[in-house]
């Protein structure tokens, strides 16, 4: 079993910048692989980035490149997800989650944490 909180959602002008942070519980806490996803009001849940936790590989969705950078603490067992130039389209619910492989694909991960609102004003 594995528990995720998230937390340092917020409210930013277009163009500023957040960092997210999952900490991480469980026992096998270390055998997955961590990403972010999100979801916008009335729109499907989508990947924003993932990473591993010994082999240290990312991936980012084309939407989010060079603008975000997801990185982890294995002694704090915390993942970050650190976002610039954030733009309205950006804003949506920003969850953590778990999973057995590095993927894009929300149904692939096994465990979620409750999510933190992100809202970015024009």
């Amino acid at each position: 079993q594995v528990q995720l909180v998230e937390s340092g959602g917020g409210l930013v002008q277009a163009g500023g910048s957040l960092r997210l942070s999952c900490a991480a519980s469980g026992r096998t806490v270390s055998s997955y692989y961590m990403g972010w996803l999100r979801q916008a009001p009335g729109k499907n849940r989508e990947f924003v980035a993932a990473i591993g936790w010994s082999v240290g590989s990312t991936l980012y969705a084309d939407s989010v490149k060079g603008r975000v950078t997801i990185s982890r603490d294995n002694a704090k067992n915390t993942v970050y997800l650190q976002m610039n130039s954030l733009k309205p389209e950006d804003t949506a619910v920003y969850y953590c989650a778990a999973g057995p492989v590095l993927t894009i694909w929300p149904n692939t991960y096994d465990y979620w944490g409750q999510g933190t609102q992100v809202t970015v004003s024009s």
